[in-house]
């Protein structure tokens, strides 16, 4: 389980979002933060929107993981996420603790773990240093968030 992670990662430092699906089970749970909890399809398209954002940007966006740690069924992680935020053009480094379960082979529950208050502060600045670390900054970002994945979903449909 240990190779399932990195590799995920690894695709994931690489924006190749379609390799990290590849190792969530199709009833995967995520949870972080910034999106509250994402199910299926919905845990999927979050991964492949932020690397096709990243990859359309071309911005300085670094991924760097270490301390991957597998054990039957769980698993963890510790990672670091080094980018502009888009709305502020702000330098963010983003630490993340991640935790694994596991089925079939699979990632089945992925949730991530950071200070959304430090994450505010250096995505936001001062509104951020001042809200972040407030329930309802958090209900705001996690209603923003859901709705860009909405609408990146909707732009994935064919059109009929």
């Amino acid at each position: 389980m240990e190779t399932t992670i990195e590799n995920f990662y690894n695709a994931f430092s690489n924006f190749d979002a379609d390799t990290m699906i590849t190792y969530y089970h199709d009833d995967i749970v995520f949870e972080d933060p910034a999106f509250g909890i994402l199910r299926g399809e919905r845990a999927k398209a979050m991964w492949q929107m932020l690397c096709q954002s990243q990859k359309k940007k071309g911005q300085n966006f670094k991924v760097v993981y270490s301390d991957i740690k597998a054990f039957e069924n769980r698993g963890s992680a510790h990672w670091e996420a080094f980018y502009e935020f888009s709305k502020t053009g702000r330098k963010v480094h983003n630490k993340i603790d991640a935790q694994f379960e596991f089925k079939d082979g699979l990632i089945i529950k992925h949730i991530d773990y950071f200070n959304l208050h430090s994450w505010a502060k250096q995505a936001i600045g001062i509104k951020g240093l001042l809200f972040g670390g407030m329930g309802f900054f958090k209900t705001k970002l996690q209603k923003q968030t859901n709705y860009l994945l909405d609408k990146f979903i909707e732009e994935k449909k064919p059109s009929s």
